[in-house]
């Protein structure tokens, strides 16, 4: 069914049954982590974009964390450097971490506030650097200046929010000497959730979410305690890339984060479906009881 199929009255009712869920989620904060593999299609970005415009202008706060790890990658190979990982993260020396927060900072958070802007949104973009928002230190020493989040300053996202901006954020830090580090989108995201308090955050990614098996989508598992997640990594369902993003909802949780949606960016208007109905998109990961979705 197309839009142009649908009658005047059953747009009525869609509007209508949405309106528990704006009552439930007007003035509260999402937060959303929007993945550099979720951000290749270009028609689905704008879809994501409308989504968030949508969402703010019927009340809701919602903060937009982003990665850009495949553009950084293509910036990395036009100069002649050879991007490398360890443990899937990417080893970041002096130069890299330049490239890193021209990339994250200048062409990927400034071409998203653009768009949001073009949508009807009042977006504006901020760095980890900015105020130090995101303060970190040396993750581990093979990885040069990749950073572990050590403390963040959240009070320019609440001025924005207070002045109904969404703000959206690169996930670049520093220390207190002023090195640059470049830090884990997953991991920024929920340490950002966690100060604000946020009511959910969604990591949009692309992948469906947690499967009990891999290579078989119809397998999602919709909801998992964090006590079931501890018992999925123990057996190994979950495993490979899907461990940093799992860790980091646990993460987000234990810093007073109410749910956790790991979902597909790859779907159409995922962010509505998941905030808007009660079918929900991806896997939720919460403290304990998941009755509500």
């Amino acid at each position: 069914m197309y839009i142009d199929d649908i009658t005047n009255a059953q747009r009525a009712e869609v509007l209508t049954a949405a309106l528990p869920y704006i009552k439930k989620y007007y003035g509260k904060v999402i937060v959303v982590k929007y993945g550099g593999n979720a951000m290749i299609n270009e028609s689905l970005k704008q879809q994501v974009m409308e989504d968030i415009v949508l969402l703010t202008l019927i009340g809701v706060k919602v903060v937009l964390v982003h990665g850009g790890g495949p553009e950084i990658t293509d910036m990395l190979n036009k100069i002649g450097k050879e991007s490398t990982f360890v443990d899937g993260l990417r080893v970041t020396d002096k130069e890299t971490a330049e490239v890193v927060q021209m990339v994250l900072a200048g062409k990927i958070n400034k071409s998203l506030v653009n768009l949001l802007g073009l949508k009807g949104g009042k977006a504006m973009g901020i760095s980890g650097l900015d105020a130090h928002l995101i303060e970190a230190e040396t993750k581990d020493d093979r990885l040069g200046f990749v950073g572990r989040i050590t403390k963040v300053n959240v009070e320019p996202i609440a001025d924005l929010l207070e002045n109904d901006y969404i703000p959206v954020v690169s996930t670049v830090g520093c220390d207190k000497s002023g090195n640059v580090y470049n830090i884990n989108a997953d991991s920024a995201a929920a340490y950002i959730a966690g100060a604000l308090n946020a009511e959910r955050l969604i990591s949009m990614t692309d992948i469906a979410g947690i499967l009990r098996d891999k290579n078989d989508p119809s397998s999602l598992i919709p909801c998992i305690d964090t006590k079931q997640a501890v018992e999925l990594f123990n057996d190994g369902t979950i495993s490979g890339g899907m461990i940093p993003k799992v860790e980091c909802c646990l993460e987000a949780i234990s810093r007073g984060v109410k749910k956790v949606i790991i979902m597909d960016g790859r779907v159409p208007h995922s962010l509505l479906i998941e905030i808007l109905t009660d079918e929900g998109a991806g896997t939720m990961v919460t403290e304990g009881d998941f009755n509500e979705r």
